[in-house]
């Protein structure tokens, strides 16, 4: 039967569970079977009694000997039943609460296993509510993230009655799945729910991390393939050289091989599709331009888009710097050109007297036609969706495509995150960059971080004080519009001081930006609104409440947003964790691909990536941080089998889950 069936075919589940199965995003019988469990409960380690401490959690296995003496709670609905068990090396009390009306339902004379601690002394121990296992169950339970009410027993009953009534179909391929050892779906979706062993839950594990992974690499392997056809875009020579001597300094060697790596790509006569990443100021920006120059003079536009509009103005400025002295005009597309501007921007794009069109989603409206585009250009790209960036492409004859990002992301995990791009990384800084100095103290030290701030401010400089987003229960914290209200009225009341976070509208965001790059801000209170922004280089001290909330990768990009000018920069974390090993790696280094690998492996790629970025399709059991030996096996595997069938018609079933996983991949 197939597993994309209707939940109601399975025994047990009706319309109400159907509904609150739907709010874990459980919507088919295959839903069901692949809602693996987050956890398990492991009762395979036993101790004996007699070894038994108290306060100490713990798993017994033993015979109920003797009466079970059942009572009713006075003024409750509960009775509370009490019983010694014993094993080889003694006995302990055990006390069970149940409903009144359900009578006591463990057996005399039974084994069983009793998980909990136990209270009391050495010599009168009493084990009070524990999980029981009975005999025929498995000692490995399964532990379910949980939402609208339903409980791990709910839905590990549901899959148990799933997996008696429906036969499991085996996407992987016979010959790879032999290749590699890999057990067969039926056994590996029964023993990751109900496993009979710890060997046998690591082996289905295994088999379907690598299932997993391999049909996202299978789905990235087509994406790319589809990049590969050939280009209406002709490119007869390259002239990224003759612009790099308009540059104003000499480009680090970094910035010279990813610029021969995107020309050689550009020059190949297929389309390019390139990611290049490099932390904040290593000078992506000059690789991105030297790229537009080339494309126009070949006779092309080039398109660059980015993700607000004060950054869109940004790189317009920077862009007419690069191009001053030469014939190449530039134009900049944003939501607040009136219509006469929007009017005529449009009609000289199509005519072809625009070169290089900078601007926001504005971009991809309707009315925007291009005369002849070559190369489409996205900035901070994950804040795009897939459907975003393909529309701008589509605005030409498939363009060459080159995606930009200031993420540092350790380059395994930017190869899968960025499956159908190639990828060029920029991993050096430009001669004259200032080091910013960073510092972790104490909340005490709060008035003498003050002091600093004034200083450098009556010196002329601006500061940011970045505020933690600030969740429920999060009542030692306050936010950024009660900090912003506290500081102005009293520590800086002589000071000018803006505030801005994600509630904002957008236009007043844009406005309170647009003050503090204009220098009549002092300092921002804000939220990591700011984590990519615009440039601010009299910018040059970044205060971070409660920095132990933030990831080091987020405290980096943060830190990015100073350092940008001539002034020495500074970023002080305040923080009550005392010692804490992340703002102390903060500390010690600027390298933000040091600082992500660190990151990968101390929050794992779920919380390192944050939900849904990037485009990446949500992964349900695989680990990017600590499966990467079987990511590399799914890699070549994804090659191969693309190799053998582009089309995929010979694995109709692998075709059917790369198609889902493709049409799942946008934002």
């Amino acid at each position: 039967m197939n597993n994309k069936s209707d939940l109601l075919t399975v025994k047990g589940i009706g319309k109400t569970k159907v509904s609150t199965l739907s709010k874990l995003g459980i919507d088919s019988v295959d839903a069901l079977l692949r809602y693996y469990p987050r956890d398990y409960k492991d009762y395979t380690h036993i101790t004996p009694i007699s070894e038994v401490m108290p306060e100490v959690l713990v798993n017994i296995k033993g015979i109920i000997k003797g009466e079970v003496k059942t009572e009713n709670l006075y003024r409750q609905p509960i009775s509370r039943s009490t019983f010694k068990v014993s094993d080889n090396s003694g006995s302990i009390t055990v006390v069970l609460f149940h409903k009144r009306q359900i009578p006591f339902y463990l057996k005399t004379n039974t084994q069983y296993i009793f998980s909990g601690k136990a209270s009391g002394n050495l010599f009168d121990l009493v084990m009070s509510s524990p999980a029981v296992v009975f005999e025929n169950e498995s000692r490995l339970q399964p532990v379910y993230a949980l939402k609208g009410g339903m409980t791990s027993k709910q839905i590990s009953s549901a899959v148990k009655s799933a997996l008696s009534s429906h036969t499991p179909t085996d996407i992987l391929p016979e010959h790879i799945r032999k290749k590699y050892g890999l057990c067969e779906y039926e056994f590996a979706i029964s023993n990751i729910h109900f496993p009979i062993s710890v060997s046998a839950k690591e082996a289905a594990k295994k088999r379907l991390v690598f299932e997993e992974l391999f049909i996202l690499f299978t789905a990235f392997s087509i994406l790319k393939s589809k990049n590969k056809e050939a280009t209406g875009i002709i490119v007869k020579k390259d002239f990224t050289d003759e612009f790099l001597k308009f540059l104003p300094f000499e480009p680090t060697s970094a910035q010279k091989r990813v610029i021969k790596e995107c020309s050689s790509d550009i020059m190949s006569g297929k389309p390019m599709s390139r990611l290049v990443q490099g932390d904040v100021g290593c000078g992506k920006t000059a690789v991105a331009a030297a790229l537009c120059y080339s494309l126009v003079k070949n006779g092309y536009q080039a398109a660059i888009m980015a993700p607000t509009e004060i950054l869109a103005k940004q790189h317009f400025e920077t862009f007419s710097k690069f191009f001053k002295g030469t014939a190449i005009k530039c134009r900049l597309f944003t939501g607040s050109l009136t219509a006469k501007q929007k009017a005529q921007n449009f009609a000289d794009l199509k005519n072809g007297k625009i070169d290089v069109s900078i601007g926001t989603h504005a971009l991809i409206s309707d009315n925007v036609e291009f005369n002849n585009l070559g190369l489409v250009i996205t900035d901070e790209q994950h804040r795009f969706g897939v459907t975003q960036r393909a529309k701008l492409s589509a605005k030409g004859n498939i363009p060459h495509r080159l995606v930009m990002s200031a993420t540092p992301i350790p380059r395994t995990l930017a190869l899968i995150i960025y499956g159908e791009l190639d990828v060029s990384i920029i991993d050096e800084y430009p001669k004259n960059r200032l080091a910013v100095e960073s510092y972790s103290v104490s909340p005490s030290l709060r008035q003498r971080v003050y002091s600093f701030l004034k200083k450098h401010i009556d010196e002329g400089r601006q500061s940011y004080i970045v505020c933690p987003l600030v969740e429920e229960n999060d009542s030692d914290l306050v936010s950024a519009e009660e900090y912003f209200k506290k500081i102005k009225e009293n520590e800086f009341k002589d000071y000018k001081v803006g505030l801005l976070h994600g509630k904002m509208k957008s236009n007043e965001k844009e406005a309170v930006m647009s003050s503090f790059a204009n220098g009549d801000i002092d300092i921002l209170v804000c939220t990591t609104v700011v984590e990519v922004g615009v440039d601010v280089p009299n910018a040059a001290v970044m205060v971070i409440e409660n920095a132990e909330r933030f990831g080091m990768s987020q405290l980096h990009q943060l830190r990015g947003r100073i350092g940008r000018g001539s002034y020495k920069s500074t970023c002080i974390f305040i923080s009550k964790s005392k010692n804490n090993e992340r703002l102390q790696i903060m500390c010690k280094t600027q390298d933000g691909f040091k600082i992500a690998n660190e990151d990968l492996k101390m929050r794992g790629p779920g919380e390192f990536m944050g939900k849904r970025q990037h485009g990446l399709p949500e992964l349900k059991i695989a680990d990017l941080s600590s499966d990467m030996e079987l990511v590399k096996l799914a890699v070549n595997s994804a090659k191969e089998i693309i190799k053998e069938s582009p089309d995929l018609n010979e694995y109709p079933l692998l075709k059917s889950a790369v198609i889902d996983v493709l049409k799942n991949s946008d934002n």
